[in-house]
Formats: C-alpha cells, structure tokens, sequence
C-alpha cells in the first residue's frame, strides 16, 4: 500500500436506519479498499480506516456528503499498510459502550477546552486535574501531566468507579481519551454525578499530541490497531513512560496473555519476554 494514513473519527448524530447506512457505509470503503472498523449506531458513528491518501481522502468526502456527518471531524496519522486485516461495518447499541442509558450528548456532554487552552492551563498557576478515560493499559504507556487514572479495565467500568473518584467534584477537571468521543459520553454522566467544574479535551489527545508533540503529553499514544502504539508527531527526544512488567526497564512493547480470559495486556520488554511464554504480540 503506498503512502498509507490512518483515520479516526467519530459524531453523536441521529442516524434513522442504522442497517441501512452500515450496507452503504460498508459498499464505500469495500470499493476504496479501505480496511479498519466502522460501528453504526442510532446515536451516531464510530470508525477507523487504513488506505491510500487518495482514498481516504474520496472516503472522508463521502462520507461529509451524509446528512448529519457535514461537519465530521477526521484524526489522521500515518499507517503501516497492515493496521488492519479486514474490513468491518456492524451495528452496535452504543458507538461506544458505557451502557448508562441514553444521553442527549449535544446537550448534556462538557464544554470542550482545545489543545491550545489545556497547554495554556499547563503553563497558568491555576490548579486542576486531567481525569484520563482510557481503559488502565492505555495509560500505562502514554499519559499527561497531572493525570488521575481510575483504572478502567473497560470503558463501560466507569459508572462503578464514580465513588472512587468522587473527590474530584470539587476540582477542576479536564476529562480527556484518544479521540474525543469517551470524553463526550462520560461527561454527561459525570455531570449528572455531580461534577460541575468539568471540561472535555476537543479532539481526543491525539490533536494535543499533533500540536504540542513531546511537551505535557508524555509517552505514546495507544491505538485499537496493528500498530498498537504511535506517536502521533514525530519527537526526537520522546519520553518513555511504559515499563516493563518483570523488570521495570523502560519500554512499550505490548503482549497478550491469553490463559486468562479476557485477555491480558502487558508491557514487556525483549530482554524479559522469552521468560514468558503466555505472552504473545498484540
């Protein structure tokens, strides 16, 4: 695949005949030779794709040519030509699972602070916490400054974690995930919760990571793909925030331990992986 990119991108729009748009959804990217994930729901859609510049680029057009996705915002970085194995479209309940009811997301999710204002609050004297709501192994390789992690094994484990973090109501937080659209389902229910000073990162730390590469992100980014991990900008002197489970050498090598269901992933480095021999490449 020649100069392969990868896009992420997701909205919360009432989609009437989910089947229907995952057939067409699903015949588009089939005829580009795009391959990657794409979940429909009533309340939106949420996707990731790998192929050619220039077929991504007729996808996005297409896709900005539904009524509802006009304004569709697309994360790009670059891809490997096997970030994906296959194509898939399905039809999800959720786009992303919380299973807390329904949300009426434009009116209920957090005021959004963009890249350029949390890197401003960075810098301020003004206090206040990233709430992270990526599950637990996305952090442990990449993570901002002043994060709180909940731990989450899953995304839908957050409801159960809100009396644990429920110190934080009377701080000021700034919820933040990969793309932008755990942050805008999870703070409708924060909000409900009681959280009242609460933000969202606009666009997901991968915009912060393309703006501000190597500053008060530190780490890499995880991504549901082959690739596992990436940097989103290149960075000469990248930090390393991962560590080896064994040994605590710094690293960011993924495995899966699979004797356990579900499966376990954990940060391994080369000198200690043949010591293991549950584990295997994610």
């Amino acid at each position: 695949m020649h100069d392969p990119v990868v896009i992420l991108f997701y909205k919360f729009a009432r989609v009437p005949d989910p089947s229907s748009l995952a057939d067409s959804q699903r015949a588009l990217a089939l005829s580009l030779g795009l391959r990657g994930r794409l979940l429909i729901a009533s309340e939106g859609i949420n996707g990731t794709f790998e192929g050619t510049r220039a077929d991504v680029e007729q996808y996005t057009s297409a896709l900005r040519r539904v009524p509802g996705f006009e304004d569709i915002t697309f994360k790009e970085s670059v891809g490997t030509g096997d970030a994906f194995r296959k194509l898939e479209v399905r039809v999800r309940p959720e786009v992303v699972t919380l299973g807390a009811g329904e949300f009426d997301i434009a009116k209920e999710t957090a005021r959004e602070i963009t890249a350029d204002e949390l890197d401003a609050l960075y810098d301020s004297d003004e206090e206040f916490v990233v709430l992270d709501l990526r599950n637990e192994y996305e952090t442990r390789v990449g993570r901002f400054e002043n994060t709180v992690d909940p731990q989450l094994k899953n995304f839908r484990d957050l409801p159960g974690k809100l009396t644990e973090i429920g110190h934080l109501k009377q701080k000021k937080v700034i919820a933040v995930c990969t793309g932008g659209i755990r942050c805008e389902k999870a703070t409708c229910l924060l909000k409900r919760e009681g959280f009242e000073d609460l933000y969202q990162l606009k666009d997901g730390i991968h915009t912060y990571m393309q703006r501000f590469p190597g500053k008060h992100f530190k780490g890499t980014l995880f991504v549901f793909d082959n690739r596992m991990t990436t940097p989103v900008s290149d960075v000469e002197e990248r930090e390393v925030v991962g560590r080896c489970f064994s040994c605590g050498a710094p690293c960011e090598e993924l495995y899966n331990d699979d004797t356990v269901r579900p499966s376990e992933k954990y940060i391994c480095c080369s000198t200690c992986v043949g010591a293991h021999p549950d584990l295997r490449p994610v």
